[in-house]
């Protein structure tokens, strides 16, 4: 089965950054568009970013332009999310998730295997 491992959360101040990674398991990761989410307690999950199965393509949600990078290292099976100029309303858990289909795609229904999640916490 496919397998989705987050890593990199953590606890920072605001104006900090945190690296993300997630590590793809179970199908070469070229197969699949790989999005970020996060989900703040109480909220709707929310997309991040997106970048294609080539690394070549790369959509942000529009808080997060400019802060917030997206890169992919096919080779060894991980995508990254760098979270620079962090604010507290960065705060949530954030989840991968892949994509088997052909286009990209910014709402959670659309991907096919998700992360367990890492907690990401920006404080004043």
């Amino acid at each position: 089965q496919v397998r989705l491992v987050e890593s990199g959360g953590g606890l920072v101040q605001a104006g900090g950054s945190l690296r993300l990674s997630c590590v793809v398991s179970g199908r070469t990761l070229s197969s699949y568009h790989m999005g970020w989410f996060r989900q703040a307690p109480g909220k709707e999950r929310e997309f991040v970013g997106t970048v294609s199965k080539s690394g070549g393509s790369t959509l942000y949600t529009d808080s997060v332009k400019g802060r917030f990078t997206i890169w992919r290292d096919n080779a060894k099976n991980t995508v990254y999310l760098q979270m620079n100029s962090l604010k507290p309303d960065d705060t949530a858990v954030y989840y991968c998730a892949a994509d088997v289909g052909i286009l990209l795609y910014t709402t959670p229904d659309r991907y096919d295997y998700w992360g367990q999640g890492t907690q990401v916490t920006v404080s004043l």
